[in-house]
Formats: structure tokens, C-alpha cells, sequence
């Protein structure tokens, strides 16, 4: 039924770009909060980026400021985050995630009800 799947992850050099998308079935995209979370290996999983249901606010950690873009296809169900000048400090995997019952933005983990598997980003020369 309902479903998040990233893609989009991969190697690059430090100073590269990557795009993940994450395809969200089964909702109207429109009504939820939807971030990015990643995690690296011995480290927490951490709140990236978020969206309003609206698309109007976005929010960034301070690390990935003006560096990376998350935005929003609601036709399409989709959601984007563009990462550019790519650090080593940014290899993790890297999930979407949606609230259920909440088109606000938040940076903490359980306020999230559904999770994507995640997709490898490594950033190395």
C-alpha cells in the first residue's frame, strides 16, 4: 500500500553532485511533511532536510546549507534532493521519510511514520 522508495545514490568525488528522488505510493503527497535523514556507519541517523506539506517551507541542517535543495513533484509524487559540492563528511545512507498525521516539519526521528530502505551516498577521492 503506502511506500517510500530513494534512488539516486552513489560515488562521487569530493566537490560532485548527486540528485535522490524518493517515490511516495499510496499518498497524496500534498497533506504530509516529507524529509531527508541519513546516517553513516557508527553515527545516529541525523535530519537532513525537510518540506511542508505546502512546499513552501523547506528547512536544512547547518552542515548541508547552501549546498543541497530538497523540493517536491506532488503530481508525481516525488521528492528531490539535489546535493552539490559534495564532502567526504556526507557519505551516509541517506532515507525519506513522511508523517502520517502532520504537514509540519521536524528534525526528530519518531515523528516519522514511514521510512524508505535508504540509498548509499559516498563521497571520496
Amino acid at each position: 500500500q503506502e511506500q517510500l522508495v530513494e534512488s539516486g545514490g552513489g560515488l562521487v568525488q569530493p566537490g560532485g553532485s548527486l540528485r535522490l528522488s524518493c517515490n511516495a505510493s499510496g499518498f497524496t503527497l500534498g497533506d504530509h511533511a516529507i524529509a531527508w535523514f541519513r546516517q553513516a556507519p557508527g553515527n545516529e541517523r541525523e535530519g537532513v532536510s525537510c518540506i511542508a506539506s505546502d512546499g513552501r517551507f523547506t528547512g536544512y541542517a547547518e552542515s548541508v546549507k547552501g549546498r543541497f535543495t530538497i523540493s517536491r513533484a506532488n503530481a508525481e509524487n516525488t521528492i528531490f534532493l539535489q546535493m552539490d559540492s559534495l564532502k567526504p563528511e556526507d557519505t551516509a545512507i541517506y532515507y525519506c521519510a513522511l508523517r502520517a498525521r502532520s504537514a509540519l516539519c521536524s528534525e526528530y526521528v519518531p515523528f516519522y511514520d514511514y521510512w524508505g530502505q535508504g540509498t548509499q551516498v559516498s563521497v571520496s577521492s
